[in-house]
């Protein structure tokens, strides 16, 4: 009886490579399927996670406006804040409150400055002074009662003309008058009025001081404020 070899088998590549594809994608499947694998990123994460790591990454145009609106009124009440406080009491010719009503002389201790007012509020002419360096008026409501075109000071001190007195000192008559002059000099010059250089009147340039002649004759209302 005789004997056959058998032809050797051959190796089923293809099936095995199908077999463990399919594995693969069952095992893809299942994993999935109960979370085991991460989810991709949203568009959205990508971009939160980009702007969050984005040096140069901006804030919110609404938020910027609001920024440059605050800065802009800072520096808005930092600057009205200044123009205030610039304000030079020479140069302010509003007339003080309260001074009443009527024709009437005001004259400010602190300003060093008068106005001529008729009515209410009416002011007819204001001009810079030189007051006493002594506290010797009181504030207050006064009246002219005596004039004098030409007039000499105590002690020697000076002429004057265009003198109208309001009120008594301790040593003599106190009321408005031109610059005086001793010895044919002025005793002060024009550009110091605006600060107290007298001992007791309110000294007055020539123009200012006939100005004030020929508006407050006798028993004109004269308002000194502090």
């Amino acid at each position: 009886m005789g004997r056959h070899r058998g032809t050797p088998g051959r190796p089923r590549y293809g099936r095995i490579a199908t077999l463990a594809a399919s594995l693969a994608v069952t095992l893809v499947a299942v994993l999935g399927g109960i979370g085991a694998l991460p989810d991709e990123p949203s568009a959205a994460d990508v971009t939160a996670a980009e702007v969050a790591h984005d040096p140069e990454a901006t804030s919110p145009p609404a938020a910027e406006e609001g920024a440059r609106e605050e800065e802009a009124s800072s520096r808005s009440a930092a600057a009205t804040g200044s123009e205030q406080t610039a304000v030079d009491p020479r140069e302010d010719t509003t007339l003080p409150a309260g001074t009443g009503r009527g024709k009437r002389v005001v004259f400010s201790q602190s300003r060093q400055r008068v106005w001529l007012v008729e009515g209410r509020k009416k002011v007819v002419r204001t001009y810079l002074v030189s007051g006493s360096v002594e506290d010797n008026l009181d504030p207050g409501t006064y009246a002219v009662y005596s004039r004098s075109e030409q007039a000499y000071g105590i002690d020697d001190s000076g002429t004057m003309k265009y003198f109208v007195r309001f009120t008594q000192g301790e040593r003599a008559a106190i009321g408005f008058h031109d610059i005086p002059i001793d010895d044919g000099e002025k005793v002060q010059t024009v550009d110091e009025l605006g600060t107290p250089q007298s001992h007791g009147c309110i000294r007055q340039r020539r123009a200012d001081a006939i100005a004030l002649w020929d508006f407050a004759p006798l028993g004109t209302t004269v308002v000194v404020t502090a």
